[in-house]
């Protein structure tokens, strides 16, 4: 079992698909499941990051001994609403650190923490967009660039994407289409946030 713990669940789908496409040995075989406790670490340290890993990896434990399946994965999301920049990276090596403390030798775990947000990982798929609804068409200054620069892509995208307006719900199924199309393959520009996470995913053996 992989278990998804993120702001909410258009989060947990939209990284479910990532998943599926970056370690399709275990997104195929292995059941995802969401635990809803909502993630807040990136304001947090010392005791209080330690308080707030310990409460999401006790319940990562308890939902795979509940359903009775090896818990092989866990996957953590959480907004950081900034860009790429040192700040991001601070908060990065203080939660990863964190979590190596309390997961070592029990399971796996990939940080998925999103510069500025989701949405700045979706915009390195602009072709998924229009398989969504076929009027949306990614602009060009949003497409092949630094997604972790670009502040508020959501924003962005209802702004700019086309009609009908571009909603928090519509993210999931951009990132199934872009899966479906094998798109997540070959992003167009970067983000440091997102390479991370796929770093991690890469790790598990």
């Amino acid at each position: 079992m992989i278990v998804l713990a993120g702001e909410d669940q258009n989060d947990c789908e939209i990284m479910a698909a990532l998943i599926r496409a970056h370690r399709p040995d275990l997104g195929a075989a292995a059941k995802l499941v969401r635990i809803n406790d909502p993630v807040r670490l990136r304001k947090k340290s010392g005791p209080d990051l330690t308080a707030a890993v310990k409460a999401l990896t006790g319940k990562a434990r308890a939902k795979a001994l509940q359903q009775k399946a090896q818990l092989i994965g866990f996957v953590v999301h959480e907004d950081v609403d900034g860009f790429t920049d040192r700040d991001y990276r601070k908060v990065r090596t203080a939660v990863t650190e964190e979590f190596g403390r309390q997961c070592d030798g029990l399971h796996h775990t990939a940080l998925a923490l999103a510069a500025w947000e989701s949405e700045g990982w979706l915009l390195l798929f602009p072709d998924a967009f229009p398989h969504v609804r076929p009027r949306w068409k990614v602009p060009s200054r949003l497409r092949g660039k630094d997604t972790g620069r670009i502040k508020d892509p959501k924003e962005a995208l209802k702004g700019r994407l086309g009609s009908p307006l571009f909603r928090e719900s519509d993210g999931p199924l951009v990132a199934r289409k872009a899966l479906e199309n094998g798109l997540i393959s070959a992003p167009e520009g970067r983000n440091d946030s997102y390479t991370d996470f796929v770093e991690d995913l890469k790790d598990w053996a």
